[in-house]
């Protein structure tokens, strides 16, 4: 795994010790976790600001265009496709598939 260094406040690092003892993990653990989070974010405001697409966001992610709608869903923004939309699409890409 590459390494990287980061300069944080001593507020940053206090944050981030804080919550490490809190939750039992490494503060390394702890700082890559929000590291992904915070890509999260990002790209969920980008999706509800229109700069990116479902695909886009699933992709940057690395989730699936499913577990992307989950997402956007557990955030209470909505998809650009309905749920019997979405179902046709698997039941199409299964047919396809076989």
């Amino acid at each position: 795994m590459p390494v990287m260094s980061v300069r944080l406040s001593e507020q940053e690092l206090k944050r981030l010790k804080t919550l490490a003892k809190e939750e039992d993990k490494e503060k390394s653990s702890v700082a890559r976790e929000l590291l992904m989070d915070g890509l999260k974010y990002k790209m969920l405001l980008a999706y509800k600001e229109g700069k990116v697409s479902l695909a886009k966001l699933s992709k940057s992610l690395g989730m699936s265009l499913s577990e992307a709608i989950d997402l956007l869903s557990s955030f209470g923004l909505q998809s650009p496709i309905s749920y019997d939309d979405y179902l046709k699409g698997v039941e199409t890409a299964r047919k396809a598939i076989r």
